[in-house]
């Protein structure tokens, strides 16, 4: 699993690639931890290269969405494959988070 985050444009670029697996979740988490104090810069979090999703990294990203709205901030979610993106629904996630 790699997880990457940069600054563009005043906004927050994050990029998952891989599988979010619990193994992987703590190490993530970590990685993210800029996201959850956002100041008010919105948050694309680039899932093209996502192959699996955990309920593990499912709570990161309810997590980082929370943190960013007490921030101001807005959260997307870009290029979700169909299988993670079905994931997001049966959760009831979908209606939470903004796609792209």
């Amino acid at each position: 699993m790699k997880a990457t985050i940069q600054e563009i444009d005043g906004k927050y670029l994050a990029t998952l690639e891989g599988e979010l697996d619990t193994a992987a979740a703590a190490e993530v988490e970590k990685t993210l931890q800029p996201l959850y104090t956002s100041d008010g810069r919105d948050i694309v979090i680039e899932c093209e290269k996502l192959e699996y999703i955990a309920s593990s990294g499912l709570r990161i990203l309810i997590s980082i969405l929370k943190a960013a709205k007490v921030a101001g901030s807005k959260v997307v979610i870009k290029n979700l494959n169909d299988d993670i993106k079905n994931v997001f629904k049966i959760t009831g996630f979908i209606s939470l988070f903004d796609f792209e």
